[in-house]
């Protein structure tokens, strides 16, 4: 690896496009400062696992990653950032694994991964970014690149690095060229873009070199014949160089890509199981960074305000070097998924070594373990700048979705989060470039004895010149100024006799008007005083006015003043009421619930108390109840606490007719305790026949309208709504009367459960194709958008479901053409509703209204009442940004179908 920073470029260069010389710097290294750019992340502030204090600050001991010499200078310590990214299924996947979950579940707002173990149990792991597999190529770049190549711009060396099972993405996301598609442009392409627009081509330069790691030897992609490049470590720096690596100047963009064209071109691949393309070798792009620092000089200044402009001039310039290592690994494989044999066999075991090899440098790195196994293979000898070294790392892993992977996964995730724990010790690598200041100032010592020489030859004769006219000059001025004294002289002495005569006959002119004059005088006189009087007088009322104006005022500020003060006393007075009621409520929650265990504890020894009395005495219950009640209530306390038979045994043992005989009991305990069994009974498939056929259905809906107790409603409705998911019990429901009741159920409930129960029970009555018009007759739309008053999310998602299975079944009738006319969703008002909710976010609601605004925008009899109501806004971003594609692409289909959705989009312009 070519060294960074304070060392000169090695190796061969060949530049395809303009060549390029070598400068010989003297180099210093500064420590990264954090308010430098406030743009990037900060660091942690601790020290590396393997760095100590050589200088107080860093000591790298032999044989880390990132050995070497210990440093006499300081750095920033700063982790290895690791994000996570998913492959979608691919065709194969999606065929063979079509009834299986994926293997791994995204929280990208929390950056964590979960890790199927098995149907129940989930890992859970954090990483700095989770990208989904939806997240685009400029998002990855963007959180995983971007940070690395600006500190490379800055001078610092970086690194960025693909990890993964074979066939999950790692080329694709750093090598794709994107020439069909420029969104699907890869890390290296995105990283040279910006380093292009960031370097000055007159001053700086960009080198490339493109090696790959193959069966233990470093090759040349740009140069095939060069297929054994031997790795040279400085043994004072650590550093490691590659002396026969191809280095390429990089001018522009388009130069950049026909390089990359070229190394892939060479380097080794193969068809396996697993990856019809699969990388045979490690690829490592090498690009390094030489960048001018402009405006130094202020800033050296600042040191030393003594200094004169003079030796501010002489300062050599200040460059900053940097690294930039983009490692795409080849992927982990085992053989017997993959297939390989002969050859791709011993190619797989190479690369499986490197990578187990690497993987124990970073667990020895993580551990803070004092022997780094860092010889044990090229590929970690090339990376050891990466993993705690000077780098700034970004590793990006990369997993499928498939649960027959799941070991290689889990894996790939342990790297990862090994790898989280390394520090890197960042140093900035600045070089002055006493060479170029040197033929800067002999350029300029021979342009200033050039001037110096043209400006003294030009001054003698200018001074020859100017000697010999300003003698001309001055015997002329001589000549000149007698003559023009002499004429002067004359011409004044005629003027002043002129002006002597004018005046003697002005004075005697004045002397006859002086007596007219002063008369006309004295009368303009006396009327421009009358008129200042008049005006004195007006400001004076005037300012009486405006005295009595401020005085009014005064007062009423006054009185405001009193009034502000007052109000805040009483509202320190409010302030302190709503303190004082604040305690008195918490010591009311307080004591509510001292007497609410105190209630559930006199509750328990109540119902022990009662069932003793059954047992001793004579049952309160009439007739045969006895025995079954005392079953039940037996039951259900051994159900509760596991011990004994659940309520299928209970089933079988009191028999089904016996319980639903309990259900017209006179004591409530009983009714509570029976629906409870039925309920549970009912959720299961295979005896909600049973239950209809004994008359269960009927006895629910009767003790629906009959009973007043809260907790056999919510029972009672979520029984009902067990029963609601069979077709031909819905039809039963219907006729006799249940959506009545379950309207009336609702309209009293107070609890958010009973309101959730009895919205399922409608939403499932709602996807009845037969029963749409009795059910909206019978006010069911009604009852759902009276529900929504609770607020509560579960009870909103449930009539959401409604809704939607409600317009789907509008939107197949009318498809079908058994139904013609606007909707009934939208006559009874539901309308709004659904629009005010389709952006909610709780997911499962905002899934079904956006699920209903498509089923309702197929027909074009809607379209002007949800254009009117707002719907054209949602479907646009309900077709742009929903999670699920078949409800995305329904939306598409109907804005592009609708002419009246057309319209509005251009009535609205809306761009779509």
């Amino acid at each position: 690896m070519a060294s960074g920073g304070g060392n000169n470029r090695n190796g061969t260069h060949r530049n395809s496009l303009k060549g390029t010389t070598t400068t010989s710097t003297a180099s210093t290294d500064k420590p990264l400062s954090v308010n430098s750019n406030p743009s990037k992340p900060a660091f942690k502030n601790k020290s590396s696992p393997l760095t100590g204090a050589s200088s107080g600050l860093r000591k790298s001991s032999p044989g880390s990653l990132g050995g070497g010499a210990a440093k006499d200078d300081a750095g920033v310590p700063g982790r290895v950032r690791v994000a996570v990214r998913l492959r979608p299924r691919n065709a194969e996947e999606s065929v063979a694994d079509a009834d299986f979950a994926d293997c791994v579940e995204l929280q990208p707002e929390l950056k964590r991964l979960k890790l199927r173990k098995n149907n129940w149990d989930t890992d859970t792991y954090e990483f700095d970014e989770v990208l989904t597999e939806f997240a685009s190529q400029k998002r990855v770049y963007e959180v995983v690149a971007k940070p690395v190549v600006e500190g490379v711009l800055d001078g610092y060396n970086g690194t960025i690095m693909a990890y993964g099972q074979t066939g999950t993405g790692k080329t694709y996301t750093l090598g794709r060229l994107g020439e069909e598609d420029t969104a699907n442009r890869g890390i290296m392409v995105r990283a040279m873009e910006d380093i292009l627009a960031e370097v000055s081509p007159e001053i700086d330069y960009v080198l490339v070199s493109y090696l790959q790691l193959y069966m233990e030897s470093l090759q040349d992609l740009l140069d095939p014949t060069n297929d054994n490049i031997s790795i040279v470590e400085e043994p004072k720096s650590g550093d490691v160089s590659l002396p026969g690596a191809t280095l390429v100047e990089i001018r522009d963009q388009q130069s950049f890509l026909e390089l990359l064209r070229l190394g892939e071109a060479h380097r080794h691949a193969a068809n396996t199981k697993l990856n019809t393309e699969s990388s045979r070798s490690h690829a490592l792009l090498m690009v390094h960074v030489k960048r001018t620092v402009k405006g130094r000089e202020a800033a050296h200044s600042s040191d030393n305000g003594n200094s004169t402009s003079m030796a501010r001039s002489l300062r050599p310039p200040l460059v900053r070097k940097g690294k930039l290592v983009v490692v795409d690994l080849a992927g982990s494989e085992r053989i017997d998924k993959s297939g390989s044999d002969g050859h791709t066999r011993e190619e797989a075991k190479s690369i499986n070594l490197s990578l187990s090899a690497l993987g124990k440098c970073i667990n020895a790195l993580a551990e803070n373990s004092a022997h780094v196994p860092v010889r044990d293979s090229k590929l970690t000898r090339l990376l050891r700048d990466s993993f705690g070294g000077t780098a700034r790392t970004s590793l990006v892993i990369t997993v499928g979705p498939s649960p027959r992977h799941r070991g290689e996964t889990a894996s790939t995730i342990m790297f990862g989060q090994r790898a989280m724990k390394v520090e890197n010790m960042l140093k900035l690598k600045e070089e002055f470039d006493y060479k170029s200041l040197a033929r800067r100032l002999d350029i300029q010592l021979d342009k200033l004895i050039m001037e110096h020489e043209r400006k003294q030859k030009a001054f003698e004769v200018e001074i020859e010149r100017i000697t010999a006219e300003a003698q001309n000059r001055i015997s002329e001025a001589e000549r000149n100024y007698a003559d023009a004294v002499e004429k002067e002289r004359l011409k004044y002495q005629k003027d002043y006799m002129e002006s002597i005569k004018k005046l003697e006959e002005k004075w005697m002119m004045n002397q006859q008007n002086q007596g007219d004059e002063r008369k006309e005088q004295m009368v303009h006189i006396a009327e421009e005083v009358a008129e200042v009087k008049k005006l004195l007088s007006k400001e004076t009322s005037l300012r009486k006015a405006a005295e009595e104006e401020v005085d009014n005022l005064k007062s009423q500020l006054a009185q405001l003043k009193m009034s502000e003060a007052s109000a805040n006393s009483e509202i320190l007075k409010l302030r302190k009421m709503v303190e004082d009621e604040v305690c008195q409520k918490e010591k009311l929650e307080g004591e509510i619930s001292m007497l609410q265990s105190q209630l559930l504890h006199l509750s328990f020894e109540a119902d022990e108390t009662r069932k003793r009395l059954d047992r001793g005495g004579p049952g309160k219950v009439p007739g045969g109840l006895d025995s079954p009640v005392s079953q039940v209530r037996s039951q259900l306390k051994d159900s509760g606490n596991g011990e004994k038979a659940s309520v299928a045994k209970l089933f079988e043992q009191v028999g089904l007719q016996k319980i639903l005989s309990l259900l017209e009991a006179e004591d409530a305990d009983v009714r509570i305790h029976a629906v409870k069994v039925v309920a549970n009974l009912a959720a299961e498939e295979t005896n909600q026949q049973k239950i209809v056929e004994a008359g269960g259905l009927k006895s629910l809906l009767m003790l629906l309208g009959s009973s007043e107790d809260e907790t056999i409603h919510r029972v009672a409705a979520g029984a009902i709504a067990n029963l609601a998911m069979n077709e031909k019990n819905q039809e039963l429901i219907m006729s006799q009367g249940g959506i009545s009741l379950l309207s009336t159920t609702a309209s009293h409930a107070k609890d958010p459960q009973t309101l959730r129960m009895v919205a399922g029970a409608i939403a499932n009555l709602c996807g009845n194709d037969k029963l749409q018009t009795k059910l909206r007759g019978e006010g069911g739309i009604k009852a759902l958008l009276e529900i929504v008053k609770c607020g509560h999310p579960d009870v909103l998602a449930q009539v959401a479901r409604g809704i939607a299975n409600f317009a789907k079944c509008e939107s197949r009738a009318s498809t079908q053409g058994s139904k013609t006319g606007r909707s009934l969703l939208i006559e009874d008002g539901a309308l709004p509703w659904i629009v005010q909710n389709a952006n909610s976010d709780a997911s499962p609601i905002r899934r079904h209204t956006e699920l209903a605004l498509c089923h309702l925008a197929q027909h074009e009899v809607n379209a002007k009442d949800m254009i009117s109501e707002g719907a054209l806004w949602e479907l646009v971003r309900i077709s742009q940004d929903c999670p699920r594609e078949d409800i995305r692409t329904l939306a598409h289909r109907t804005l592009a179908s609708s002419p009246d959705f057309i319209a509005g989009l251009k009535r609205l312009r809306i761009d779509y």
